[in-house]
């Protein structure tokens, strides 16, 4: 019986390769007409990256990406804080980390799962479920029946608001501000890191995503700006490179956003319906594991899916992802509040503490989120 996947985003898709990999007929329905290059830079944890490699695709993501060896947390003047070295982990799980654009990614996954299995056009509109089929409704007018369904539709889900308990999105209370910008000039020490730098209630990161592309974010406090503020200003303790980099970015490749999460839900399935990725347990971008938390919930269903009926699959997986996924939210919660902080004796504490952490300790929080969970029963 064919699985109608809501929702063509990186979860979506992976999902739809995890479940042909698993042999299992599939049919992605995505709300956009055209499947366009946007959004801009995204960084594949190992934890995804592992997922990638077993579905064949981690060395054609590698090739259009940039690895990264090196995750530091500095001072706005690029004194570091603390630093990971990622080569540790390389050694271990056998795979990089990789910095891509989303668009490239997108195009990857897309042309794997093949674009005849993605139908274009279909804003969910309505789920109405009549004797263990479900009649899914769009808003042009069109229907499918469905017997099972997986919601991979966004922190904002439909299918979630429609089928499952109320839930409650969390405003962090912050912008975030988005760019990709071509052939900026950087120190060549840069080129396999990626930077975050914790100012006064404020911080910015950068990673290059491939040879030419360099993607940035600016974080700021929603009572210090507005959505549609000048960020320059905000910029003036941080190293000279972080205004050069914001005034080379075209304003067409700048994007605005809030940060939300989902608070925390316990039911992700039920019957023959499950919730992937954001839909399930969205969370703030502060451990750059957002999507890759996404990844790991295909990699899950589709060996449960090999293993037991969809039903069983469905009722499981849950079981088995929810921890992790929500210690993912919650620390990245925590992050995000400890980061934005804007007093100086707070401020000097917090550099200190970040700085006196012992390297073993890091790396043992590290190795948490980067190790996948291969064990499916």
């Amino acid at each position: 019986m064919e699985i109608a996947i809501i929702g063509a985003g990186i979860g979506g898709l992976t999902t739809a390769l995890a479940l042909k990999k698993a042999g299992i007929s599939f049919k992605v329905y995505e709300s956009a007409d055209e499947l366009k290059p946007v959004g801009a830079g995204i960084i594949l944890a190992m934890n995804a990256m592992q997922v990638y490699r077993h579905l064949g695709l981690a060395d054609t993501i590698a090739r259009h990406g940039n690895r990264i060896t090196a995750m530091n947390l500095t001072k706005p003047n690029f004194t570091k804080l603390s630093s990971n070295d990622l080569r540790f982990f390389e050694k271990q799980l056998n795979v990089s980390t990789i910095a891509i654009h989303r668009a490239d990614l997108h195009k990857i996954l897309a042309e794997e799962v093949g674009l005849e299995h993605i139908i274009l056009g279909k804003r969910l509109k309505d789920i109405i479920p009549y004797e263990n089929i479900h009649h899914v409704e769009f808003e042009d007018g069109t229907s499918v029946k469905a017997r099972y369904l997986i919601g991979a539709d966004g922190i904002r889900s439909v299918v979630r608001t429609l089928l499952f308990p109320k839930s409650e999105l969390r405003d962090a209370g912050q912008w975030c501000w988005r760019g990709v910008v071509d052939k900026v000039e950087l120190l060549g020490t840069y080129r396999n890191e990626a930077n975050e730098a914790w100012g006064k209630g404020t911080r910015f990161g950068f990673v290059q995503l491939n040879e030419r592309q360099l993607y940035w974010y600016f974080l700021a406090d929603k009572d210090m700006a507005e959505v549609d503020s000048d960020i320059l200003p905000f910029l003036k303790d941080y190293h000279p490179s972080v205004t050069q980099i914001i005034k080379a970015t075209p304003k067409k490749n700048r994007f605005v956003s809030p940060i939300m999460d989902l608070k925390p839900i316990q039911q992700w399935s039920l019957d023959n319906v499950c919730l992937i990725g954001d839909a399930a347990h969205a969370t703030t971008p502060n451990l750059g594991q957002g999507a890759c938390q996404a990844i790991e919930d295909a990699h899950v269903l589709g060996e449960l899916l090999k293993k037991h009926s969809i039903n069983e699959a469905f009722r499981l997986y849950p079981m088995l992802r929810k921890e992790k996924a929500h210690a993912v939210v919650n620390m990245s919660w925590k992050i995000g509040k400890l980061s934005q902080i804007r007093n100086p004796l707070a401020i000097a504490f917090r550099d200190f503490v970040m700085k006196t952490t012992p390297q073993y300790f890091n790396r043992k929080q590290l190795g948490r989120l980067l190790v996948l969970q291969n064990k499916v029963d």
